[in-house]
């Protein structure tokens, strides 16, 4: 058996996939979570001098009015400088390097590097994933983010992936919790491109956000400074799920908050 089959084994097969969720998840709730930032855990002095480097690039031209102008013109570039492709399981400032050069990176890659960004550029994050209840092989989930808004005085969710944000009525934007409270009580919500330059996948957004099934899980405790040593320092001579499962060990590793279901029934 190959290395990499090996990998993919560990990483996708559904029994495998529903150990780890077991390992990393903990019921939570709304209130639990509400001051929960990304920013709490990794402070500007610990994300790699390279983000700072290509930030001013990203800013050289632009003086942002509102903390939501900021957020979507980041997003923007990120988006239109980054082509994707296969997935990374590399230090953060490596990630960067090789998603900028069009050689990878998926919706978690996106979604790490854009924590970073935010957090030298003074916006609190966090990022989310999701998956399905009752659990959907077929269903690789997807990553996304969350934003406080200081002019808004709330949480925004974003999908730098997409370029996009969701509605109700078309008014404030929504927040994670507010998307998917209103989908469950199957209300009309709408989404919107805030990038001129990308279309919107309809069947995408509604895929990974509009489904009845989908459950959102905030990832809580990422220290990009722990990961980023250890993935340098072990990779690629030792496999990604081996590095994420000694940090499980050792008490480093991220855990998974579900504040709208009880994580247990994915796997019923």
């Amino acid at each position: 058996m190959t290395l990499k089959k090996l990998t993919w084994i560990f990483k996708r097969h559904p029994l495998l996939y529903k150990a780890r969720f077991k390992l990393l998840s903990k019921n939570s709730n709304i209130e639990e979570i509400q001051g929960y930032t990304y920013n709490q855990y990794n402070s500007k002095s610990t994300i790699p001098s390279y983000f700072e480097e290509i930030n001013q690039s990203i800013f050289k031209d632009f003086q942002p009015k509102t903390d939501l102008e900021k957020i979507k013109h980041l997003s923007v570039w990120l988006k239109n400088n980054i082509k994707g492709g296969p997935g990374l399981s590399e230090p953060s400032d490596t990630a960067l390097k090789i998603m900028l050069s069009g050689k990878g990176g998926v919706c978690s890659d996106m979604a790490q590097i854009f924590n970073n960004f935010c957090v030298i550029n003074d916006i609190k994050v966090r990022e989310w994933g999701n998956t399905r209840a009752p659990f959907n092989k077929d269903y690789g989930g997807h990553s996304f983010n969350e934003v406080y808004s200081e002019d808004l005085n709330k949480w925004i969710f974003i999908d730098v992936y997409s370029s996009v944000l969701f509605f109700y009525h078309k008014g404030v934007p929504l927040s994670v919790i507010e998307l998917y409270e209103l989908v469950r009580k199957n209300e009309k919500v709408y989404f919107k491109s805030f990038n001129s330059e990308k279309d919107i996948d309809e069947k995408v957004i509604i895929r990974n956000y509009l489904d009845p099934d989908s459950i959102p899980f905030l990832i809580c405790h990422y220290s990009n400074k722990t990961y980023d040593s250890y993935l340098r320092k072990f990779r690629p001579q030792i496999p990604v799920f081996i590095v994420h499962f000694v940090l499980f060990v050792i008490g480093k590793s991220y855990h998974y908050r579900f504040p709208l279901d009880d994580y247990k029934r994915i796997f019923s």
